[in-house]
C-alpha cells in the first residue's frame, strides 16, 4: 500500500506524527504537503495530492485546520472521493459504502491519537461494493 499525502501549514504537526506512525507500520508514505508554518493554500495541496491518488490509484491523507477546505478542494478532481472524518464511524461508512480513496483530517479540531484511530480505520476497512458500486460510478462521472 502507498498512502500519498499533502497539507497546509496548519498541519505540519500532525501530518509529520502520521507519516512517522505509518513508517513504523511499513507502509510507503509520499509526503507532497508542506513543512513550513508560512502560510500556504490549501486548495493546491488538496488538489495535487487528489490528482496523484487517482492516477496512481492509492490512497490519500489531506490535512488542514478544519479538515473541510481541503476536502472541497480534493473532490474537485475527477475521480477523487475525499471524506472528512471526525471519528472512526465516519472512516468506516466513507470506505465501506462510498469507497473513499482519500481521508481528510482536521489537525485544529483532532487530537493525534483519535487522528490516527480514524486513519486506521480508513486504511482497514473495504469497500463492501454491490448496491454501492452504482453509486459510486454515479460519483465518478459527475
Amino acid at each position: 500500500m502507498k498512502v500519498i499525502i499533502g497539507n497546509d501549514h496548519t498541519a505540519v504537526e500532525l501530518k509529520n506524527k502520521i507519516v512517522e506512525y505509518l513508517k513504523k507500520k511499513n507502509i510507503e508514505v509520499k509526503n507532497i504537503g508542506t513543512d513550513s508554518s508560512e502560510a500556504v493554500g490549501y486548495p493546491d495541496f488538496g488538489a495535487k495530492v487528489a490528482r496523484e491518488v487517482v492516477q496512481s490509484n492509492s490512497v490519500g491523507i489531506v490535512i488542514c485546520g478544519s479538515g473541510i477546505g481541503i476536502s472541497i478542494a480534493a473532490n474537485k478532481v475527477k475521480k477523487a472521493r475525499a471524506a472528512l472524518c471526525r471519528d472512526e464511524k465516519d472512516a468506516e461508512m466513507a470506505r465501506k459504502h462510498n469507497n473513499a480513496n482519500i481521508l481528510a483530517l482536521g489537525a485544529r479540531i483532532l487530537a493525534t491519537e483519535k487522528a490516527i484511530s480514524i486513519l486506521d480505520t480508513f486504511l482497514n476497512t473495504s469497500f463492501e461494493g454491490e448496491r454501492h458500486q452504482k453509486r459510486v460510478e454515479k460519483l465518478d462521472n459527475l
